[in-house]
């Protein structure tokens, strides 16, 4: 029997700007388009409220115009804002997105100055969120690159998992951070504290270099995760459980506009429906995987976010 799975998540709050040329790599004048709500955890929340999940946030803003644009969006989407800071004299974070031919993006970001890292992960948040009643926090390794707000994390998961709420886990590996050993210290404790794992290919390569999904994937659940599910971009996706089910799907061929928040965008989706009790584990990987086919579809890194409608309609369109 389906329900509405309670799900929160916590980290960086953005607006973006998407550079409407290639190749410029932001050193030249040129035109972009935004403000657009974003910031990985903030993708991902967006997309588990329209797949029916109760949500809450834990993030901050600035007192600003583009603060404004991040709440609306995301309290219009069924979002509980309650623990959304609004930060006076400090501005909402933001990220430039300029594209190149190869399909390489570069990224401009405020965060670290930005109101983004100074939400409050104290006594009265945790106790908040154990009020909410959890069933599971989804973290994003993007919000571990800035060493406070990783330090918020790693506070809120300590406190929340012990007490029954299971973690959710993206490692998002920012190769840029590759050489702090502080970041991969965060990384390593959270996989351990996680119940469902939920990397790239990239991330796979960069953790467990030169091993298979089967190889680290039962690893890890022998520890006791209970989901690996492994994201691969334009070949689809693979997982498997702890009881030993094992899933592959391949992708849909769509249109790619602009691949920020597709790999949120299936995070989102399968925790959601894992949740909600919707689907079983094949299916919440299918609607998963749908669900970055159709993200990547918009320009704007929530713009493709989608609910189950349309991605009921994608997978009738593909079979």
């Amino acid at each position: 029997m389906s329900r509405k799975g309670r799900i929160g998540c916590a980290g960086e709050l953005l607006v973006e700007f998407v550079c409407e040329s290639k190749n410029g790599r932001h050193r030249r004048a040129d035109v972009y388009r935004g403000p657009f709500p974003s910031g990985a955890p903030g993708i991902f929340i967006d997309q588990a409220a329209q797949m029916g999940s109760n949500c809450i946030f834990v993030g901050a803003v600035g007192d600003d115009a583009f603060g404004s644009v991040i709440v609306d969006r995301l309290v219009e989407h069924g979002v509980h804002g309650d623990l959304i800071a609004r930060v006076p004299q400090t501005p909402t974070g933001s990220a430039f997105v300029s594209y190149n031919d190869d399909g390489s993006r570069d990224f401009v970001y405020n965060i670290a100055l930005s109101a983004a890292p100074l939400f409050d992960a104290g006594p009265q948040t945790i106790a908040a969120l154990a009020e909410f009643k959890l069933d599971i926090m989804h973290v994003s390794g993007s919000a571990l690159g800035d060493r406070a707000m990783c330090e918020k994390i790693m506070t809120l998961c300590r406190a929340l998992q012990p007490k029954g709420v299971k973690i959710s886990f993206d490692p998002n590996v920012r190769k840029e951070l590759a050489s702090d050993e502080s970041y991969f210290t965060a990384v390593h404790e959270l996989t351990g504290l996680a119940s469902i794992f939920l990397p790239s290919e990239e991330d796979a390569e960069i953790l467990f270099p030169g091993r298979s999904l089967q190889s680290y994937g039962e690893e890890l659940c022998a520890k006791g995760l209970d989901y690996v599910v492994l994201k691969r971009g334009d070949k689809g996706a693979e997982g498997l459980s702890r009881i030993g089910e094992r899933v592959d799907v391949r992708a849909h061929a769509v249109e790619v506009r602009d691949p920020t928040g597709a790999g949120d965008c299936f995070c989102a989706t399968f925790v959601s429906l894992i949740a909600n009790g919707t689907f079983g584990f094949r299916q919440a990987i299918e609607r998963a995987n749908a669900a970055g086919a159709l993200a990547v579809t918009r320009v704007g890194p929530m713009e493709g976010n989608s609910d189950l409608a349309a991605i009921e309609d994608l997978l009738a369109k593909a079979r």
